[in-house]
């Protein structure tokens, strides 16, 4: 488990990256975080950007198991994401005047980020026998409605999501670039009717994906990809595919190849 951890480390960074905008690619993220040349000139700032999330998120997975989430380690999460990137903000959340916006949305007033963050924190967990994907949705979309900080949000936003899932029991999942389009859709849905819906099925189907290759490994099962196992099976893999992006097979991605332990 904590090897298939480890080697997710360099996903889970490059797609929150592109997520943001990042031009990274997933071989240039891997590169950086083993420390080897690259092929083109990358700005300061996107080099840090890797280095940072990929320490925080080794970080988080050990914290995890040892303190709750509160303001104190978010606070202490988002220092170790923006240092030499922007210094002046690290570690801090929006101050008086600091307003931000968030596409067509004005975030919370900076005076009333403490109270609704601790209002997050409190309804999370007040709710343990509501279904984890449901608590997750809630938990996260109102993260990124109050936006509590200038610059790294998103990044923070999906670093707890696994650090919350980590401490309830669960395994990490990696919100990939390729969903982002529906990723941005369910922030509008939840600013406009406050419904969860769309969120809940992004991160039911990422969880769920993150169990089916940590148990394809631990039984032992021999890792091949769709395509090959459509051709065993004489299926094509379309509907494969299809199946695989609803999860209704066995199905998880390896640096973007979809695969199956048979």
């Amino acid at each position: 488990m904590k090897l298939i951890s480890e080697a997710e480390v360099s996903e889970q960074v490059y797609n929150s990256n592109a997520i943001e905008n990042s031009t990274l690619t997933l071989e240039e993220t891997e590169k950086i975080l083993l420390k080897l040349d690259l092929d083109r000139y990358i700005s300061e700032r996107e080099l840090f950007e890797a280095k940072n999330l990929a320490q925080v998120t080794s970080y988080m997975e050990v914290r995890a198991h040892e303190q709750p989430l509160n303001e104190d380690v978010v606070l202490l999460l988002h220092k170790m994401l923006l240092t030499n990137i922007r210094t002046d903000i690290a570690g801090r959340f929006r101050g008086p005047d600091e307003w931000v916006r968030v596409g067509s949305y004005i975030a919370a007033n900076p005076a009333n980020i403490y109270e609704l963050l601790a209002n997050m924190f409190t309804e999370y967990a007040a709710n343990p026998q509501l279904h984890i994907v449901k608590r997750l949705a809630k938990f996260h979309l109102t993260f990124e409605h109050i936006h509590p900080f200038i610059d790294g949000n998103g990044r923070m936003g999906r670093t707890m999501n696994n650090y919350l899932l980590l401490r309830d029991g669960y395994v990490p999942l990696t919100i990939l670039f390729a969903t982002r389009e529906l990723y941005y859709q369910a922030f509008k849905e939840f600013d406009a009717t406050g419904s969860t819906s769309t969120m809940e099925d992004i991160i039911g189907l990422a969880l769920r994906e993150s169990y089916h290759k940590r148990l394809a490994y631990l039984e032992g099962k021999k890792i091949i990809t769709l395509n090959e196992y459509g051709k065993i099976n004489d299926i094509t893999l379309s509907a494969l595919l299809n199946k695989a992006t609803r999860q209704t097979i066995e199905a998880f991605r390896e640096k973007g190849t979809w695969k199956i332990g048979v």
